[in-house]
């Protein structure tokens, strides 16, 4: 099923996106129909990566830029709402770039790890795995978020209290709960 419809004869594309510039490494593997459209990806990235849709995105695939497209950037930006998955990526082990948030510049190297047919009574799009939960929303990019886990490792910071309400009462830098994950992809349209 996809999202409680029937099934077609469509492929499933299995991919693994990892944040880049952060060690240790926070990923997720996940399993899409190829025929969505990039702008239902980017839902989809939201959810799993555990962004709140707050920013911008857009995907680089092949040199060409997908989003949302505005006279004032720089490049053309194609509109993602008209662009399947399946149209811009074809082959395994192509890799492409998902970036949210320009300000703090989360990219995302996005992996074709197989492209696979539809397993019957399967709903998609489905989490399989992934490591480490994602960072806070506004929290300053890749450098960021390494100064805002120095930070939470000290309470005696002078920055201690402001970074613990950013990050949350209950973050957890090692978490990542995709039984959660996927309940929440249920409710993607």
């Amino acid at each position: 099923m996809v999202n409680g419809s029937a099934l077609t004869n469509e492929n499933i594309y299995q991919l693994k996106v990892t944040l880049q510039r952060i060690k240790p490494p926070i990923w997720r593997r996940l399993q899409v129909p190829g025929g969505i459209t990039l702008y239902k990806l980017h839902k989809i990235l939201q959810v799993v990566m555990g962004w709140y849709n707050r920013h911008l995105y857009q995907f680089i695939i092949n040199g060409n830029y997908y989003g949302e497209p505005d006279d004032e950037f720089l490049v053309e930006v194609k509109n993602a709402r008209r662009q399947k998955l399946r149209d811009v990526v074809s082959r395994e082990k192509q890799r492409f770039i998902y970036e949210y948030d320009f300000g703090d510049g989360w990219e995302h190297e996005i992996v074709v790890e197989k492209i696979l047919p539809p397993e019957p009574g399967k709903r998609y799009p489905v989490c399989l795995k992934g490591k480490r939960a994602c960072p806070p929303e506004d929290c300053g990019g890749p450098w960021g978020y390494a100064s805002l886990l120095d930070i939470l490792q000290d309470p005696g910071h002078p920055d201690y209290e402001d970074m613990r309400i950013l990050a949350g009462e209950d973050f957890d830098p090692e978490d990542f709960d995709v039984e959660f994950v996927n309940q929440e992809l249920k409710t993607i349209k």
